[in-house]
């Protein structure tokens, strides 16, 4: 049977355990580059076996939230170079999560003010983090259909980009109700045109997005996250949640992705918040499977033993224990992350959580 701490080939990756390090958005990138901070935060969690890095917007119009990263520009590229280095040099392996937060976000982090794009017109009910702290998010504005194919560019570009700097793959962000999900869902896709309607319109933006990716950087070096039923950002369930998340890994299957990456439940939250078989997912998707959300020592032990899942992504309990894995691996307590220094700030709450004592 394997373990947790066996080694997992994801496509062109090789990890040294199937312990991820699953995304999470800190809101320390002053300028939306990552800096010294980022370059140490990451250093000291490299014995994942793999580090998933927080979100990183594919283009300006794809931020949502105050001083998120991005993966678009020289200066980004050149910076995340510095983590990428760093990870490495510590034994480790990252990819990066490519983000489009779709209308989740707020005119003050859009071109000249401009409204968010979306799937549709209709504003979330869900807040966004600004200079001012919480605010609603703005009324979006439905993408036109001729403007599509810029955005599949767009992912494009950041995916040569992440290479470029020195990622060992890139994630596609395709959950918790951002850009692509806002397309998935008839609950917020509301579209008439050959993106919105049936399951196979809705899931058309992904799998172009999916099908670029992969013709560019290669299937070997590209994942996808996915949330079939989690509520978050004001993202409605699905009317047939399980008929449209197997059509979408039945399609992406052929394409042989370095891994699929599923939030069961509610993203950090009931894991039970609505009905979904995933197990469904995991006999679709000929490839390698992690699964996220909520998952104990003993939960992630089981599900990989029994071959349920290939990997377990980590995420709350990697911000304040950087050696999870060891604390795993020893069954050693785990230390309670400060939820006052989760988001912004310095050095406190980031890279000054202590390891176990030798």
């Amino acid at each position: 049977m394997p373990s947790l701490f066996d080694p997992l080939q994801l496509g062109a990756v090789s990890l040294a355990n199937r312990i991820v390090m699953a995304p999470l958005t800190r809101n320390r990138s002053q300028g939306l580059v990552p800096g010294p901070l980022a370059v140490e935060y990451y250093r000291q969690r490299a014995t994942a076996g793999l580090i998933i890095s927080e979100g990183a917007q594919i283009t300006q119009e794809g931020q949502g939230y105050l001083d998120t990263p991005g993966i678009h520009t020289p200066e980004q590229i050149a910076a995340w170079k510095k983590v990428t280095d760093a990870v490495h040099e510590a034994g480790g392996k990252i990819a990066v999560q490519l983000w489009h937060v779709g209308r989740i976000s707020h005119a003050e982090f859009q071109p000249e003010g401009a409204k968010p794009l979306s799937s549709t017109n209709r504003q979330a009910n869900s807040k966004t983090f600004t200079k001012e702290g919480f605010v609603d998010v703005a009324a979006p504005r439905a993408l036109k259909t001729e403007e599509l194919p810029g955005v599949v560019q767009s992912y494009v570009h950041a995916a040569r980009a992440a290479i470029e700097a020195g990622f060992d793959a890139v994630e596609v962000h395709g959950a918790n109700g951002y850009l692509l999900d806002q397309f998935l869902r008839d609950s917020i896709n509301d579209r008439t045109d050959a993106y919105g309607g049936s399951i196979q319109n809705r899931a058309r933006l992904l799998l172009e997005v999916m099908q670029a990716i992969v013709a560019a950087i290669g299937a070997d070096r590209t994942g996808l996250r996915l949330s079939p039923v989690t509520p978050v950002n004001d993202a409605g369930q699905d009317s047939d949640a399980q008929a449209l998340f197997n059509y979408v890994v039945e399609q992406l299957s052929p394409l042989k992705l370095a891994f699929l990456h599923v939030i069961e439940g509610q993203t950090g939250g009931p894991r039970d918040v609505a009905p979904f078989d995933y197990a469904a997912l995991r006999e679709r998707f000929k490839g390698p499977y992690i699964a996220n959300n909520g998952y104990t020592r003993d939960m992630a032990l089981a599900a990989v033993a029994d071959g349920s899942v290939d990997a377990v992504a980590f995420g709350r309990s990697f911000i304040s224990n950087p050696d999870l894995v060891r604390r795993l691996r020893l069954n050693a307590p785990l230390q309670k992350a400060n939820s006052a220094t989760m988001y912004g700030g310095g050095a406190e709450g980031y890279t000054d959580y202590p390891a176990l004592a030798d």
